[in-house]
C-alpha cells in the first residue's frame, strides 16, 4: 500500500521560514518526479514547485520563485520544500504528489501526478 505523508508545516511569522518534509512507503523513492501544490480556502490547487527523479532539474511558480527551494534526499528518501520570506498570502495546505509515469508532462498540473499526501498545514500571520 502506498502512503506519502507531508510534515513540517505550522504557524509562522511573515518573513519567517519553515520546511516542509515528504516521505513515501509503497513505492521506490528514486523513481518518482514529485511536485509541491497549495491550497487556499476558496481558491483551487496551484502546483509551485516540483523537481526531476534525479534532482537536477526543478521548477518554480511565479508566485513563490526566489523564496522558495525544492530538494530531494534519494538516500533519506525524502522530498523537501524550504520556505522562505513568508508572506500572509503563503497561507494555505501544502501538498506533495509523485508520478511514476515516464513520459512527458506539466509538472504544475495536479492531474499529473498519481500519489498524494494528505497535507500540511501552514499558516503566516501578519
Amino acid at each position: 500500500q502506498v502512503q506519502v505523508v507531508e510534515s513540517g508545516g505550522g504557524l509562522v511569522q511573515a518573513g519567517g521560514s519553515l520546511r516542509l518534509s515528504c516521505t513515501v512507503s509503497g513505492l521506490t523513492f528514486d523513481d518518482l518526479r514529485w511536485g509541491w501544490f497549495r491550497q487556499a480556502p476558496g481558491k483551487e490547487r496551484e502546483g509551485i514547485s516540483c523537481i526531476s527523479r534525479g534532482g537536477s532539474s526543478t521548477l518554480y511558480a511565479d508566485s513563490v520563485k526566489g523564496r522558495f527551494s525544492i530538494s530531494r534526499d534519494n538516500a533519506k528518501n525524502t522530498l523537501f520544500l524550504q520556505m522562505n520570506s513568508l508572506k500572509p498570502e503563503d497561507t494555505a495546505m501544502y501538498y506533495c504528489a509523485a508520478r511514476n509515469y515516464y513520459n512527458s508532462y506539466d509538472c504544475f498540473v495536479a492531474s499529473s501526478y498519481n500519489y498524494w499526501g494528505q497535507g500540511t498545514q501552514v499558516t503566516v500571520s501578519s
